[in-house]
Order: structure tokens, then sequence, then C-alpha cells
């Protein structure tokens, strides 16, 4: 059955919500409800082994003996059994395992409220109550805290957390915990941490960012680009339809690129790179805090049961090995399936190397998409550019580069908010093929293949745009085509840098205005209409309920069903990757992600109290995978940033140029030190310019690379500047990747994971209970050593007597003994008194009479 946790505020119902969450005695508090859902039956026949439907009587039928309830003493009207169409063997089976559940819980204590109307199909609600014994009982068990009166937790927290007005105040993490458990807690916690730490990277974002837009004015290759007297005439972007242009003509572009292309931008991106190992290490401190406020440092690592479908599995398989040793002339009976006979008993990587080749060749074809659908858009801005070119009109030629980068990149983003969805319904059917023996292990095979997918299909077009993007477009005169028509594309004039940006801007800004908060309002509100409306097309008119008769449990299951925290923690990983991993080409990247966070935290509050049921509370000590997913994109985003500096910005040839080649120790020259000649002799049939308006005596154009001029001799082949400054961009990625890991490291260990205060805190309860053994061991020694000495006094004066009935030399022989007036026995160590007193209940006669506590 459907099991809903009761206590569900509804912010805008009618009457008094408390009163709907009770039995009928208006007493005892609805903490759960069970709802089963009955088929329709279609067939009527008087069979002695019919389903009966009991219906409340309202007059229309006559009454039979009248019962009365037993808490309240009234009388409530009989009921009119009508009898319904033949049962159903599979539905006869799930009556009697609801029976003997619900009988299950009986004898756990809970006590049930059914019904009063029997409903053939539709929707049955039985309300539980677990008395204050029951939970006092189970906490001491499970060794949990359980509070001692009664709180609104759901009105406090729509009041002081599910609100946008609140996005100031922090967040009630010890009232999450209470009432939606551990693992939701965890949840808003780490998201509150990550937003929190999100104000210093926006802070030094908006500075890099303002840094950039101040020099923008005194920087020498951006002037230089925009000076129409260098009068640069670049080679045609396209082949026949595109003319000789001047490099002037891109001042915009290279004004704009500065803004992200500075040397603040190495920085922010060694910044950046510091913040992510901090970010995990602050976690892991606010993680122990509150193990230790909410009583987890204790908590063991129960087994799990197996899934259904993994027993259901293992019993196909005990059952086909039966059959397989089974004679012909032998009657086969199955045992039922206990999980206590399989002990021994699992399965094999035999029995799921199907499903492993299904998700390995899945994966792989869902890779495959994903590029597919990358080539496709870059097919999409070649044909564009290329029919753009052709126009007559000059402003639609002018226009070419923003209008196919912004429409490819709209593109783009529908084409990952589509696949993002149907990643995610692929990814949970391949976790099912594996068959997960437990539920971890099925949600953290499902994390990481939903994460695999989700990644790549979110990052490969920046991938494309950051280290293939004009790589492979060849030079004047051998240029590579697609389709042996269409030129592969090249970056802008002021690199590939702003190209990324734009692209990871508005891929960023896209998913998170769209996905993380347009479909978290609209799809559950969507959802929850359709199976209304669903339902009333199933129910009969006669008896749909009124509206404002229904009970608080009827509005709570109306409520879209909650489906776990692997969405919500996938649209932040996948934000935290946009954060880190290419930073370098866009300094706000972390304040978009701040704005967002707040609404987001409200909004996931809102939708949790209001619009969700309320989910079963999980106690967990962690985040589980999620903590593992960052910590590799941390890592990995040290990798990226590194080549994002090296190979798509032009900081390092602008340091080689400054350092090695410039003759005046400037920038001055740098933009004509970049560009390659061309002899425009040199191209191939029906590739030249048709129409030509910097008039006919172009004798050499001029494109950005670094190679040999025509007249060398080796024309057009690499020029020793090339593998200058790709020397120095591999030693720069080494640099960068072994120093900022370094001080991620260094960052690591000057943190401590725990706090000071709870490692102190640790420390006296460890001394105290210490001191508390202790004292437990020397009461135990103390009570030891007065049982001793009691039964030796008593032995010694047993023996006085003895020896005054027979004979002095047996006197002699013992020894003087104590007077028996003493008040206390004469001090002796432990272990000669334990001896003497063992030695002289041998001797002793009628040492079989004495008795002795046992210790």
């Amino acid at each position: 059955p459907n099991i809903l946790v009761s206590d569900i505020i509804v912010v805008n119902g009618a009457g008094d919500s408390r009163k709907r969450l009770c039995f009928a005695d208006g007493r005892r508090k609805v903490d759960y409800v069970l709802v089963y859902h009955y088929r329709k039956r279609s067939s009527v026949r008087g069979s002695p082994s019919q389903h009966r439907l009991s219906i409340i009587s309202n007059g229309s039928y006559p009454l039979g003996v009248e019962e009365k309830d037993q808490e309240g003493g009234k009388d409530e009207p009989a009921e009119v059994v009508v009898d319904v169409g033949p049962p159903d063997p599979a539905d006869g089976e799930k009556i009697m395992i609801r029976e003997e559940f619900e009988g299950n819980l009986k004898d756990a204590g809970l006590e049930i409220e059914h019904d009063k109307e029997n409903k053939a199909h539709g929707h049955a609600f039985i309300r539980l109550h677990a008395p204050w014994q029951v939970l006092s009982r189970e906490a001491e068990f499970l060794k949990i805290k359980v509070p001692t009166k009664k709180v609104r937790h759901s009105r406090l927290l729509h009041d002081e957390w599910a609100r946008y007005g609140a996005f100031y105040k922090y967040q009630p993490v010890d009232l999450i915990r209470k009432y939606f458990g551990e693992k939701i807690g965890l949840y808003f916690a780490w998201l509150g941490v990550y937003t929190q730490l999100l104000i210093p990277a926006s802070v030094v974002g908006i500075i890099v960012f303002f840094y950039g837009w101040a020099t923008v004015e005194t920087n020498i290759p951006s002037q230089e680009m925009c000076d129409e007297d260098q009068n640069f005439t670049m080679c045609p972007l396209c082949d026949r339809a595109c003319d000789y242009w001047h490099l002037s003509t891109a001042c915009g572009t290279a004004r704009a690129s500065h803004l992200f292309d500075n040397p603040a931008t190495v920085f922010f991106a060694i910044f950046m790179s510091l913040w992510a190992a901090m970010f995990l290490e602050h976690w892991k401190r606010r993680q122990i805090s509150l193990n230790y406020s909410w009583d987890l440092t204790g908590m063991e690592e129960e087994e799990e049961h197996p899934r259904p479908k993994y027993e259901t599995i293992l019993l196909q398989k005990r059952q086909r090995k039966k059959k397989n040793k089974k004679n012909k002339n032998e009657v086969v009976t199955l045992n039922v399936f206990l999980p206590s006979q399989t002990g021994h008993e699992k399965l094999t990587w035999r029995d799921r190397l199907p499903g492993y080749l299904i998700n390995i060749s899945s994966i792989l074809f869902m890779f495959g998409v994903t590029c597919s659908a990358v080539f496709s858009v870059i097919i999409y801005r070649i044909t564009i550019s290329a029919l753009m070119a052709m126009s007559p009109d000059p402003e639609v030629k002018s226009n070419v580069r923003v209008t196919v980068t912004a429409t490819a990149v709209i593109i783009n983003l529908v084409v990952i908010l589509i696949l993002d969805e149907i990643y995610g319904m692929v990814a949970a059917w391949l976790t099912e093929l594996e068959i997960p023996k437990t539920e971890t292990n099925f949600e953290e095979r499902l994390i990481l293949k939903a994460f695999l997918l989700k990644f790549m299909n979110a990052y490969a077009p920046i991938f494309y745009v950051a280290f293939f993007k004009g790589r492979f477009a060849g030079r004047p005169g051998d240029y590579v085509y697609v389709f042996n028509d269409y030129r592969m594309e090249e970056c802008a004039p002021g690199g590939c840098l702003i190209e990324l940006c734009i692209q990871l801007s508005i891929i960023m800004l896209g998913k998170q205005l769209i996905q993380n908060n347009i479909f978290e309002i609209g799809i559950p509100k969507l959802k929850k209409l359709c199976r209304t409306l669903k339902d009333k097309e199933r129910a009969p008119k006669e008896i749909v309920e009124q509206p404002g008769r229904r009970q608080q449990w009827h509005l709570d299951y109306d409520l879209e069903p909650f489906d776990g925290l692997t969405p919500e923690y996938m649209e932040m990983i996948i934000q935290f990757g946009f954060v880190s991993l290419f930073v370098a080409s866009f300094p706000l990247a972390p304040l978009f992600a701040l704005l967002n966070n707040v609404i987001e935290i409200r909004l996931d509050a809102k939708k949790f109290v209001t619009e969700l049921r309320r989910p079963d509370a999980i106690r967990a000590k962690d985040i589980g995978i999620w903590y593992n997913i960052l910590s590799g994109l941390g890592k990995f985003s040290v990798i990226i940033n590194a080549f994002v500096i090296s190979f798509t910005s032009d900081f390092i040839p602008r340091l080689v140029y400054q350092y090695m080649y410039s003759e005046t120790g400037t920038m001055h020259g740098f933009i004509n030190h970049t560009l390659s000649y061309f002899n425009v002799s040199n191209f191939k049939p029906g590739t030249v310019p048709s129409i030509t308006s910097l008039g006919k005596d172009i004798t050499f154009c001029r494109y950005k690379d670094y190679r040999e001029p025509p007249w060398s001799t080796e024309p057009y082949q690499f020029s020793k500047q090339y593998w200058s400054v790709l020397a120095a961009r591999l030693g720069f990625v080494i640099l960068f990747q072994n120093l900022v890991i370094t001080m991620s490291m260094l960052v690591a260990w000057v943190i401590p994971d725990v706090p000071k205060n709870i490692s102190e805190q640790l420390k006296k309860e460890k001394t105290l209970l210490v001191d508390v053994f202790l004292n437990e061991e020397k009461e135990k020694l103390q009570l030891i050593q007065s049982l001793f000495s009691r039964d030796l006094t008593q032995e010694q004066q047993e023996e006085l007597k003895v020896s005054d009935q027979t004979s002095l030399p047996l006197q002699t022989q013992l020894g003087p003994l104590p007077p028996t007036s003493s008040p206390a026995p004469r001090t002796r160590p432990r272990a000669a008194s334990f001896s003497q007193f063992t030695r002289q209940m041998s001797m002793s006669p009628r040492s079989d009479i004495t008795q002795h506590t046992a210790v």
C-alpha cells in the first residue's frame, strides 16, 4: 500500500486542520495513513463466494441492527450488504496480504481506524495512531530522542522557512530535521552551506569583471584591433560568397573578450579551485557538527533488507534449480520463500551479465546521441552562416556571427532540456536491469548513471567550444570541409573565450530558469491536475464525495508523491560544475548561481511543505555518494581551468610575446605577431571571393595562426613561434595543476575536519565515560572485598568455637585469632586474604554448610 505521513499543512484549507487529523473520537492523532486502491468490477452474480460491498444506509434501505461506536457510544447507521462480482484471485491474495500486514501493525501496538464506507473500487484510507508507549519503546530501541510535547512543525516551517519573503533568514535546519528526517535535513543544510560560500566567490567574480571593464580602454591588443590605420585585411570567412574584411570591424568582439580574458582571470581560476576545496572542508565540519547535535555519532549501519525485485529473481533462480534437479515422476512441491533460506545463496555476475552488457551498450549509445546532437548544431551553424553570408542585405551579413551563435545556443539549450528528461528515465531503467540487492545500492547506481548521462549532455557543447572549435578548421587554401561543401567553423577574431562565455551563460541561466524553477513549479501542478481529472473520470457519480466533507488525508493524497532527493541534488551538482569547471571564462557564474539558490531554497521549501506528500523520515549521517561526486568535480575543475587558460584564452601567447619576441617589452605589435600571411593566388579554384569591395589589388590576406609566410622556404608550415607557444601552454598546464592541487591539499590539511568545540566536547564525554566505568569497577571491587571480609569473619568465629570444643593444640597450630568484638578484621592484602580464605575453607570441617555470595 501507499503510506501517507500526516500533518501536511494546507494553507488555504477550510475548517480546523487539527480536527481533520484525528480519529473519529477527536482525541487520537492520525500519524500515518495507508492507502489501498481497489479495482472496479464489471459483473454481478449471486454466488455464495462472491465479495460483498458494505454501504452506509441513508434511509433508502431497511436498517438492520444498529451498532454503537466503542469510543463515543453513539448510534451508528447499519450497513447494507450488496453483492458484487466474483473475486479475482489476485485481489484475494492482496486482501490476505493486507490483513496480515494490518495484523502485524496491531501486534506492534499501533491503533487502526478504517473507513466506515467499504468501497469496491477507488481508494480506501486506513488511519494509524502510534501511542506514546509505542513511540517510547521504539525510540529506546533505536536510541533516538522523542519530543515530550507536541508542536505544529508544519505551521512553523511554513511561516519561518517556506516563504520567499524569508530569503534573508537562516534555515531552521533542526526543525527541518525533526519534521522531515535527517536525510532531507542534511540536504537543506548542504544547500545552505553551498549558498553561503557562494557569497565570497560572487564578490571576487564581480571584482574580476569590473577589473576587465576598467582596463579595457588601456588594453593594447584591443586598441590595435580597433585601430583602422592598422588596416589588417583578413581572409574570407567562407568560400566564394564571403569577401575580404578588415580586422577593425571586430572591434566590439575584442573589447568584450577583454572583460573575461585578462590577467585577473588566472587569479580567479586559482581562487575558485581553492574555493572548491574550502567548500568541501567546510561542509565536512558542518556535517560532523550536525551529526553531534542530532545524536548520529553512534549510529551504526544496519543491514538492509533486500529489494523485492531482488528477492523475486532470487526465488525464480531457486525454483529453476529445483526444477532442473527434480525427476519426472516426483511431485513438485515449492517451499514458501523466506529470506533466511537464501542466506547462503545470492545472484552472481552471471545472473547480472545481460544487464551489465545492456548498461554498457546503452550508455555508449546515449553518449553517441549527445555527440550527434552537438554535431547537428555544428552543421546548423555552418549552414546558416553560409546562407546568411550569401544574402545581398549588408545588415544581415554584418550580424551573421551574433545571430548564428545566439540561435545555436538556444537550440542547444532546448536539446539539453529534452535529453535530460529522457536520460533520467533511461538511467532508472538501466539500474533496474542490474538487479541491485538493497535500496542503497540501487540509489547509488542510479545517481552515478544519471550524473554521467546528464553531465555529458550539459557540458558537451561547452567542451566543443572550449577545446575543439577552430582547432581542426585548417588554413586558407587547405580548409577542412564537412560533406565536401561546408567549411569547418572557426573562432571569432577575439578568440573562442567570448563564445565560450556566451555558451556557458545561456545554458546555465536557461537551465536554472526553465528546468530548476519553471519545471519545478509547473510540472507538479500539471501532474496533480491530470491525476485529479483521471480520478474523477474513474469514480462513479453516486459516490463522489463533497469537497467540503473531504478529510485531511484525502487532500494529502492529492498532493504529488515524493520521488526522492536525486533531482534536487542533481541540479545543484550540475550548477556546481558550471561554477567551478569553466569559471575562467565566466567570472559572473557564482553570482548567478547565488541568486538562483536564494530562490531555490525557498522554492524547495514551499514544495516540500505544501506541494508534496510528507516523506518518511530516513536517518542518514552524510549526503552519500554526492560528496564523492563533488570531490571529483573539484579536482577535475583544476585540469579544465588550466586547459581553458592555456589553450582557449590568449593569456599564454601574450606572455610569450611580451617576454620573448617584443622589442620594447610591451604588448605593442601583438596582433601583427599572431597573424600569418597568405598569398591569395594560392586559393583553390572556386574558393576565391566572387565579388570584392576592397579592390582588386589585394595580394596577401591575413589569418590568425602561427605559420611561415608564403615567401619562406617552407610556406604555410608551423613556425617557431607556434612551437614556443605550445611548449609554454603545456608548461603552464603542469605548473598550474601542481600548484593548485598542492594549495588545495594544504587548505584541507590546515582546516580540521572536526570543529574545536565538538572535539573538546567529545573528549569531555570520553573522560566522563571512563570515570563512570572506573567508578563502577571500584564499586564492584569494594563490594567483593566487603563480601570476602564478612565471610572471613564468620569463618574465623566458627573455627574459634570448634577449637574451644576440641583441643588446645589445634588452637596453637592455627594461631591466635582476632577478638570477635573487633569492629573489623585485620587489614591484609587482597590476594593474601583471598588465599587464606580459601585455605581456611578447605581446612574447616563445616565448610559445606557455609553460604557464599556468587559474584
